[in-house]
């Protein structure tokens, strides 16, 4: 084997070391991003019973469009941010409620499709206002039915 033929190798299985470790932390990723999710949701699924223990009743919940206005969907639940863009659904649901969208959505509505849960909420956000999951469920349920922060 000459010089040539073990560098022309090395390339080839530096390629796909840097691979097999970028598959490696992506499946590390999606395993922790899958544990958050269950914890979230047994927080949710405490909280709808809270909700509910307490007569906190759900409401129809309203997708802020980036057009402006907003749109009703077809879910109810309890808002969780006072700019109410993100609520806990009646059937167990996480959802972001903004989206692009204008008159078509006023006029039509929206089906809400339920993210991913997490512990924080609005990671990364811009309105300011994020924080741990626990801590906007129980300043919702002692809202009550007062509802909107």
């Amino acid at each position: 084997m000459s010089h040539d033929d073990v560098t022309a190798d090395r390339p080839d299985a530096s390629a796909r070391s840097r691979r097999e470790n970028a598959l490696r932390r992506e499946d590390l990723a999606n395993a922790a991003a899958d544990r958050e999710a269950r914890e979230a949701q047994e927080l949710i699924d405490e909280f709808i019973a809270q909700a509910e223990r307490a007569g906190i009743k759900p409401e129809p919940l309203r997708m802020h469009l980036s057009g402006g206005g907003t749109a009703r969907t077809d879910k109810f639940g309890w808002y969780i941010k006072v700019n109410q863009t993100v609520a806990i659904g009646s059937d167990g649901g996480y959802y972001i409620l903004t989206m692009p969208g204008g008159l078509k959505e006023r006029l039509s509505g929206v089906a809400l499709v339920a993210s991913q849960p997490s512990l924080q909420v609005s990671r990364g956000g811009r309105d300011g206002e994020s924080g741990d999951l626990s801590d906007f469920l129980t300043r919702r349920l002692r809202h009550g039915d007062g509802g909107k922060e």
